[in-house]
């Protein structure tokens, strides 16, 4: 329909943004022009800088927990000329909910949740099993109340080709041999991070076959780097440890020139499976059912024990056997399958 504008209040994980691609996709595609804007935190922009059909990025300057109720009128007045007619809430949060209702938004979408009836227009109950996947929950935002909720597609993001070509270079980069990228890191919590020595293990077995490996990671994966890195001992300077060397997007951009990344449930994880890269994620405390990888490329490493997924920032019974019995040789055999045919031949059987 002409006239229409939308804005989504974007989530404040990595991952959960790059899930919100396919709610993206469905509100522009009957569109020729770009008609959706992004409120969102700075540390999340980079991700919505590369999908289509964004219009504009708009800061969100509020910090968790920060409700500064001045500064979210101001931000509103400022909104309110951009004469949107509908707005997505996707953090089920009261506050965040706050700024479209004070910029007087006529459609205020989202789901219920810290009593925000009065702040959303379109308040919709959370269908849990009948939509236990992410991805969906906000997809079905983009249809009216009650509308059969279409498959979402899987979420794309598109790296900046100059970005990567700037930063591989800076950065003396090449891929003249294959390159495997591990992202130990895992910003919720230690239960979703693999062992740093199991990663190095897997590490020593990659090099041995001739792949090239890097470490990707934010400033805030520099201790799980380090730790992987101590576990390999010698073998720690045939790695590229890029660890808080670039920013988010230039890691995406990254990601997208490996043949292959294995990562914990992560932003990173759900980076590389939007840009079309083999996947190997792994799964401990967090679910495959809840927020996977969503690419035909992703193999997922987990094992069945009675209490994984438990969602829990740190193992609650202290084994983490969820993480702990996933061995390194099952990693390296999903690697071997997620390869491209014409490289995983060249692996040796451990």
């Amino acid at each position: 329909m002409a006239g229409e504008r939308i804005l989504i209040v974007a989530p404040s994980w990595v991952g959960d943004a790059i899930l919100s691609e396919p709610l993206v996709a469905l509100l522009r595609d009957p569109f020729e022009d770009p008609i959706v804007d992004v409120l969102v935190h700075s540390w999340c922009a980079p991700v919505y800088r590369r999908m289509r059909g964004i219009r504009r990025i708009i800061e969100n300057p509020f910090g968790h927990g920060k409700f500064d109720l001045a500064g979210r009128r101001l931000l509103a007045t400022e909104l309110r000329g951009e004469g949107y007619t509908h707005a997505f809430v996707l953090p089920n949060s009261w506050k965040s909910a706050l700024v479209p209702f004070l910029a007087r938004i006529p459609r205020r979408v989202g789901y219920r949740g810290e009593a925000r009836f009065a702040l959303l227009t379109d308040a919709r109950p959370l269908h849990r099993k009948a939509m236990p996947r992410l991805v969906e929950r906000f997809a079905a935002l983009a249809v009216a109340r009650g509308a059969l909720v279409p498959m979402p597609p899987s979420p794309v993001l598109v790296p900046d080709t100059v970005n990567r070509a700037n930063a591989m270079r800076a950065l003396h980069l090449k891929t003249d041999r294959p390159v495997v990228v591990l992202c130990p890191g895992a910003e919720f919590g230690a239960a979703k991070r693999w062992p740093p020595n199991q990663f190095a293990e897997l590490a020593a077995m990659l090099l041995q076959d001739n792949l090239q490996v890097w470490i990707v990671g934010s400033p805030n994966d520099r201790i799980a780097a380090d730790a992987v890195l101590n576990s390999l001992g010698e073998n720690r300077h045939d790695v590229r440890d890029l660890t808080a060397r670039t920013d988010l997007g230039t890691a995406i951009d990254i990601l997208s020139s490996a043949s292959l990344v294995i990562s914990n449930d992560s932003g990173l994880m759900h980076a590389a499976a939007a840009v079309g890269v083999a996947l190997v994620a792994l799964f401990g405390s967090s679910s495959p059912v809840y927020t996977p990888p969503l690419s035909p490329l992703a193999q997922i490493a987990k094992i069945d024990i009675a209490c994984s997924p438990c969602f829990k920032r740190e193992c609650p019974l202290g084994h983490f056997k969820c993480m702990r019995e996933l061995k390194p040789q099952i990693v390296y055999n999903l690697a071997r399958a997620a390869l491209p045919v014409h490289l995983a031949p060249d692996m040796r059987r451990h």
